[in-house]
C-alpha cells in the first residue's frame, strides 16, 4: 500500500489506485481497514468524492480502533 501511495504522490492518483486493485482479491486484505482508508484517499485526490465516501465507510466499519473510527467518519461529511 505505501508503495501505491508513494507512485500516486509521485505520478497521479489512477496509478496508485491501479496498484492497489490486486490487494482487493487476497481474502486476508479484504479485511484491512487500512486498504479501504488508502482506496478513499486515492479515490479523492482522483476527483470521486462519492467513491471516496463509500470507501472511508468501509474502512471504518472494519477497524476496531475508536480514533480511526472517528477520522474516517469525519471523512464521509467533509
Amino acid at each position: 500500500m505505501n508503495h501505491a501511495v508513494a507512485v500516486a504522490m509521485a505520478h497521479e492518483p489512477a496509478a496508485g489506485l491501479a496498484m492497489l486493485e490486486p490487494l482487493l482479491d487476497d481474502p486476508a486484505m479484504q479485511r484491512h481497514h487500512r486498504l479501504y482508508a488508502v482506496r478513499g484517499h486515492l479515490l479523492d485526490l482522483n476527483g470521486d468524492a462519492d467513491g471516496a465516501k463509500q470507501q472511508y465507510r468501509i474502512a471504518a466499519r472494519l477497524t476496531a480502533s475508536l480514533p480511526e473510527q472517528r477520522y474516517l467518519n469525519r471523512k464521509l461529511t467533509s
